[in-house]
Order: C-alpha cells, then structure tokens, then sequence
C-alpha cells in the first residue's frame, strides 16, 4: 500500500512541475519528453489533485486558467481514452450530459453564420444574435453546477478546488455571452471584437464541457452513489435545466441527512436557537412576527432599533401595540392577509433626519394557510442614495 501511495505522490507531484512549467511558460519540446510518460498514464483524479494543490499556490486565477488550458490540451488524448462507463439513462450525470450535448448542437448551428458574417453577410446580424441569445440560457447550466453539484463533489472530494477554476470560467463565459449579444445589438458593428469573443465562447464552452464529462463526472461518479446523486435531480429541476426538459423526480427515499442533535430542521439547513437569534439580531432591519391568532410572537434586537420594543409586547394582540389612530390600518391589513386578498403592504416615511421603510407581509405555509404577519422596518437613506455598480472590495466607501 505504501508503494502505491508513494508511487501516486511521485506521479502528482511530477505532474504538478509540469502545469508550473506550462504556466510559465518554459515548456520546450525538450522539457516535454521528460514528461512524456506521466503525461500518458495521467487520469482524471490525478488532474484533479494537481489543480488542487495548483490552487492552493495561489497562483493568479487567470495565468492559471491559461496555463491549465495548455497543459490539458498536453494531456487531452490520455484523458479521452480513459476507461469510463458512461452514467445510467436519465440518471443525474446523465441529465447533464444530455444538457451539453444540446449545448454541442447550439454551437454547431452558429459556426455557419460566424462564416457568414465574415464573408460580409451583414443580414445574419439579427440571426446571431437570437442563436447567442439562446445560448446565454447555459447559465442554467452552469447554476445547476454551482448550486446542486459542486456542494456534493466538496462534501466527498477533499481536493475539490478545481471548482473555483470551472466557476471562473463560467463566470468568464456567461460575460462573454453578454458581451457579443450587446454588440450584435449595435449599428457600428465591431467585426474583430465579436470573432475574439465569440472564439473565446466557443473555446471555454467547449473546454468546460470536456472537463465535466472526461474529469469531474468519472471520479464522482466512482465515489457518490447513483442514489445519492440522483437526490439532486429535484434541486436541479427547481434551477430548471436550460435544453432539456426531463421529467419530474419523484424521490422514493429521501436522501439521508446527518444527525443535527438540538437543532431546528429548517428544511434548507439546521440551525441552532442560538445561530437563528444571531442571524436575525445581525439583519439591518428590526423584524416583528405575528402570529395568525394575532399575538405578538417574536421580535429582534438589531444593533441599532428603529422602533422601540420590550418584552412585555410577547403575547400581546398586535393591536394593543399601536396608537388608537393607527390601529385601523393595521387591523385592514391583518384582513387583507387573512383573507388572501394582499400579501404585502408598504408605507416610507421620515424621521430624525431618516428615511424609515415599513412592510408588512403576510405568512403562508405550504397549503397557503396564514400563519400570521411580519412586520420589517429598515432604515434606507444610504440605500436611496446608491447609483452605478460597486463591483470591487472598497472598505472606504
């Protein structure tokens, strides 16, 4: 065992030297045959280690990105001949593969038109445009990874930081889909603008596809069971898939969850009484709950209150808890919730210098019941004064 581990690490670690060298940028034909045999024997869980601990070098996420890009193209053919049984009909892999393959069927369909457009044939403009557009809907996609399936490959795979590099070059391909639609858009059309993105496009898409299908899928899914991965289906569903149309998942055994001793079940998560006190007191709103037999229930205790509340108000029927002039709106809006005419009600008005936002919205479980009112106030001056976009991290603003 010993001798496999060692032999394994030795492997890793010459294919680590070899991605440095490529990022680099020092490869020569020279370099290359030294690294010819662990090129030949390199797998998919053996690219997934090495990106790990690439990651964890911190290296620039784009000179990475450009040279993981060259050095799997080293190592394309012994990826694509790896022995892989491809994932069960309809199962979950499947459904995303089945997705890329009408990604692939997009693609194609546009190649023409690029060749058009460079000939001249200006009138494929609007053609492209909708052909891009349309593929734009690889967002889904892309979620469905990010969402659904990266959590369950960080929950069994210790090395999983290759999903950083396909998350920016998701990133990378949903700005650069956004990108080509806005320029097909424009009178002044930038022909070498649009073959550089559209290049790009076509390149990253491509590349991902290669990487989900030939690296992460096979060692997921010798690791996870199809069970277990089947689970995500629903999740995925909920997302929408953007190509496919599969049909409801109707999950006969719920997937098993780990033990949370003392915690509440908040179907998307446990959580302590302690962790939800803190989440709500770290909110920059004061939140006010009322249940549906209109009994003040819950109220949280933000750094900085808006409206003044003490404890006494637990038990107390809301509309005790405002002034005789007051009270008749509250009670109208508790009517229009309970009788499902409304399910939210906004008022704004100014104090201390503030600009305060009220709103009230109504409480329904799953069947549509009402379950009472919360009652939100947030102080918005700052809000109200925000314009453009703040992209970066800026402590100073």
């Amino acid at each position: 065992m010993s001798e496999f581990t060692n032999h394994y690490e030795k492997r890793i670690a010459k294919l680590v030297e070899l991605f440095q060298i490529v990022i680099r940028e020092k490869m020569s034909p020279e370099l290359l045959v030294q690294y010819q045999q662990v090129i030949d024997h390199a797998g998919p869980a053996d690219v997934i280690a090495v990106v790990d601990q690439l990651v964890q070098l911190e290296i620039p996420m784009n000179e990475l990105k450009k040279g993981i890009n060259k050095a799997l193209n080293l190592l394309h053919k012994s990826l694509q001949e790896f022995p892989y049984t491809a994932p069960n009909p309809n199962s979950f892999l499947d459904l995303l593969i089945q997705n890329n393959q009408q990604i692939d069927f997009r693609l194609k369909a546009i190649r023409p038109l690029l060749k058009e457009i460079n000939q001249g044939y200006k009138l494929v403009q609007h053609e492209l445009k909708e052909k891009f557009t349309d593929l734009a809907k690889i967002d889904l996609h892309y979620q469905i990874m990010e969402n659904v399936f990266f959590p369950i490959v960080e929950k069994h795979l210790p090395n999983y930081r290759c999903l950083q590099v396909m998350w920016s070059f998701h990133d990378d391909i949903r700005g650069n889909l956004k990108s080509i639609i806005q320029l097909l858009d424009q009178p002044d059309f930038d022909l070498k603008k649009f073959n550089r993105l559209a290049g790009d496009i076509f390149f990253n898409i491509y590349a991902i596809k290669f990487r989900e299908e030939r690296i992460l899928f096979p060692v997921i899914s010798e690791i996870v069971s199809e069970k277990e991965l089947n689970a995500l289906i629903g999740e995925s569903l909920g997302i929408g898939f953007p190509f496919i149309q599969p049909e409801i998942y109707s999950e006969e055994e719920p997937a098993s969850e780990p033990e949370f001793s003392g915690e509440v079940d908040l179907k998307t998560g446990h959580l302590s009484a302690e962790h939800i006190r803190l989440i709500f007191n770290h909110l920059p709103v004061d939140i006010t709950y009322v249940d549906e037999n209109n009994k003040v229930r819950f109220f949280s205790t933000p750094e900085k209150r808006i409206f003044r509340r003490t404890n006494s108000i637990i038990g107390r029927d809301v509309k005790n808890c405002h002034p005789h002039e007051s009270v008749h709106v509250v009670e109208e809006i508790v009517e229009a919730f309970q009788n499902g005419e409304k399910d939210k009600a906004s008022f704004w008005i100014q104090m201390k210098g503030e600009f305060i936002l009220i709103q009230y919205f109504a409480v329904r479980d799953e069947q549509g019941n009402y379950k009472g009112v919360v009652e939100v106030s947030q102080e918005i001056t700052e809000i109200r004064n925000i314009q453009g976009e703040k992209r970066l991290l800026d402590w100073t603003l």
